[in-house]
This record gives C-alpha cells, structure tokens and sequence, in this order.
C-alpha cells in the first residue's frame, strides 16, 4: 500500500481560507499528486483533484453527502436537511422533484423572462450614469426566478431579498460579521418562504400548477408525508438562492468580453460561439470550490486507502484547471469547447456525475440558459463604457468577484 501524500501543517483550515481555490491543487503540484491528507476543521481529511479523482468522488456506493458539508456552512449557504446532504432513495425522491420543474420548457421560459426583464431595466441604467453589473443582475434574478417560481415578491422587497440570498451565499467559508449576517440571512429567508409554504398548502395563496413553490409545497416523500415546512422552505432557496448566484457568472462574463473583445463580436453572430464562450466562462473563472463527501465503507483506490467515515474533499476548480484535461489551463480560450462532448466528470463547474443518480447540480441547465441570455443582451441588447477599475479576482476569497463588481457607465439601448 503507498504511503499518502500528506500536508504536514498540524491544522490546515486557516491556510485553506488564505489560499481559497488554488489550496488543494497548489499541494498537489507541491507534493506530484493528485491526492494528499490534510487537517481541515480539526480532522483528518482527503483532498482530490482530477478526472479518475471525480469518477470516485461520484460513486455513491463508496461515499454518502450526509455529515460531509460543514455545519456552518449548512447554517448558511444550503440550508440543514436540503438535497445536497441527502443519500440514496431520499436523494433520489428529492432530486426528481427539483428536475420535474426545470423541464427544457421551463427553462426557456426562465431564460425569457430574464431577458425581458433586463431590457427592462435598460432605461433605469441610463439614467443613472454609472452601475454595478453585479448588483443590477442580482436584482434582475431575484425578480425573474420568484416570478417563474410562483413567489410573490412586491418592487419594494427586491433588494431585501436579494441580500438575504447575497449574505447566505459569501457567508459559507467566512467568519465574523460576514458569517452572522449569513446566518440572519437564511433565518429570515426561510421565515418568508416558510410562510408562503403554509399558505399554498392551505389554498390562501394562488400558485400556478408546476412552478417551484406549488411542486415543493405538495411533494409527498415515499411514506406519504408532506416536507416538514423548514424543509420545503430550504428547498425552494436551493432554487431561489442559486439562481441569483449566477449574477457571479454574468459579471466574470462582461469581465471576459471586456478582457478578450474579439469575442464580442463572434458571440453577437454565432449562437455556436456564445455557447462556447458561456462553457469556458464556467470552466476558467472561480465559482464553487471544493464538493464534500464521507467514505461510506472503508476501501483502497490506485494503492490509497479511504477509512470509513473520512471526509473527502473534490477540488472542483482544481479539476477545472488541470493541465492533463485543459490544455493551457489558465488561458481563456471558449474554442477548446469546439466539438466538445458533455464529459461530466472532466468539466465539473457546478458538480459532477448524473444529473438525477448523482450529486450533479440539478440547476446547471439554469445557469447555461441564463448565461447564454445575458452574453447575448450584452453584446446585442445595449452598448456600455466600462470605466477604469479593479477588476483583479482575489483567489483566496470563497466566493469571489471583482472589488468593483463590475461598473458601466453610459448604459444605452443598442441602435
């Protein structure tokens, strides 16, 4: 049996919130492996990165999500008792729920409502000179999803909410007052939609057949029973909070036209281009960074062994950079997605695996359709100035974004 790798600090959870994304794979490279141990969170611990690291990591007969994710960041960023934390039937009960709102149909019908909406906007951004694309699309997600979700969600709530959905999502790998106001932020969200759980089940509140918050309110699991209502409410933010998450992926998108303008143009003629540039963005820029699971029985992979009960750690961004898969994998280059067959344990932007078996984000076709939406409104729907600013990505904040979100000044419609 070969001797693990191993990080060698007696605690390494302090220099994980330092180096952020590049932890794993700046140790893998220091050590030549794709595997190494280390002490995160004060136990023992496997990190991976890699292909044949993300075809192990998904085999649901060697690992289980339950008590793998951190509590704190359950508090948070997910919610206690969601899909994600979720083995086996459970999983499989709760995943087909998730998928049977999210048809292709519905899809679509999010991407258009999401483009009306921002061209909506338009003249707003005009008036006002300078904005943050960051904080604009949020609000733009926010009223799109609760509207296509069947959330009632009044103009004078939408930055309310939106925050809620911001401070649960930067607050996972924070501490301080970053973390507490993820912490409010999830206690209040699930107050809001656990009460419009109630009133859809009672008939107080008309919801349309097939959105999210009418098929959350009236799953029924394999026994018969109704979600408890603190469930049904983490749920429907497993949709809610996601999709405003991709107002990350839309400022890294107009980060990428700006930094690379020959695309603007090919994205604006070629539908085959934008969905080129939409995958690379997802692959190139730092979004999630690490997927966690728990060895369920004790077995040995390519002469390592997995103790029962270990946490494993999936660098996902890690794998999404790895040389032996990408090419130049630091340069941005949306052609490599030229004949590109989905490979899901080789592109794991938003997890890996199936879709329905598997821990795969049920949301991934969301955000493709989304992003596709808004490269397109950006090079065809308006014209913009991006003034000088900070644009530099910090690698060692989880999340991350550009320190100005992203401005543009003289927003206009497009002649």
């Amino acid at each position: 049996m070969a001797a693990t790798p191993a990080d060698r600090s007696p605690e390494s959870t302090l220099a994980f919130l330092r180096e952020g994304y590049r932890f794993i794979s700046t140790r893998c490279e220091r050590l030549g492996s794709d595997i190494f141990t280390a002490r995160l969170l004060l136990e023992p611990t496997i990190c991976l990165r890699g292909r044949p690291a993300a075809v192990l990591f998904y085999d649901t007969e060697r690992f289980q999500r339950a008590g793998a994710m951190p509590k704190r960041a359950q508090r948070t960023l997910t919610g206690r008792g969601g899909v994600q934390g979720l083995d086996g039937d459970a999983h499989h009960d709760r995943k087909a729920m998730f998928l049977s709102f999210m048809t292709p149909a519905a899809v679509r019908q999010l991407g258009q409502l999401f483009a009306d909406e921002w061209r909506a906007r338009i003249p707003t951004w005009t008036a006002a000179g300078r904005v943050v694309l960051y904080d604009e699309v949020a609000r733009v997600l926010m009223r799109t999803v609760c509207a296509w979700a069947g959330v009632p969600l009044a103009e004078r709530e939408v930055a309310r909410r939106t925050g809620e959905m911001h401070a649960m999502i930067t607050s996972a790998a924070a501490i301080g007052p970053r973390h507490l106001r993820g912490l409010l932020g999830r206690r209040r969200a699930e107050h809001w939609i656990g009460d419009l759980v109630e009133r859809t089940r009672l008939g107080a509140l008309p919801v349309p057949e097939g959105s999210a918050l009418r098929v959350i309110a009236e799953h029924r699991d394999a026994r018969g029973r109704l979600l408890p209502r603190r469930i049904a409410a983490v749920e429907l933010l497993n949709v809610l909070r996601p999709t405003v998450a991709v107002d990350r992926y839309v400022a890294f998108a107009a980060l990428a036209l700006h930094d690379h303008p020959a695309w603007a143009e090919r994205v604006r003629t070629s539908d085959e281009a934008t969905e080129w540039f939409v995958q690379e963005v997802r692959r190139h820029y730092p979004f999630f960074p690490v997927a966690a699971a728990r060895v369920r029985h004790a077995f040995d992979w390519q002469g390592h062994h997995f103790p029962a009960g270990r946490r494993v750690l999936l660098d996902l961004y890690g794998t999404n950079h790895h040389p032996q898969l990408w090419p130049e994998p630091e340069r941005f280059r949306p052609e490599r997605f030229a004949g590109w067959r989905d490979d899901p344990y080789g592109f794991v932007a938003q997890g890996g695996g199936e879709h329905l078996a598997g821990h795969r984000c049920a949301g991934e076709w969301v955000t493709i359709e989304l992003m596709k939406q808004a490269v397109t409104l950006l090079t065809t729907a308006m014209r913009y100035r991006m003034p000088p600013q900070d644009l530099a990505l910090d690698l060692g904040r989880m999340p991350t974004l550009p320190p100005s979100g992203v401005a543009l000044d003289d927003v206009r419609r497009a002649d």
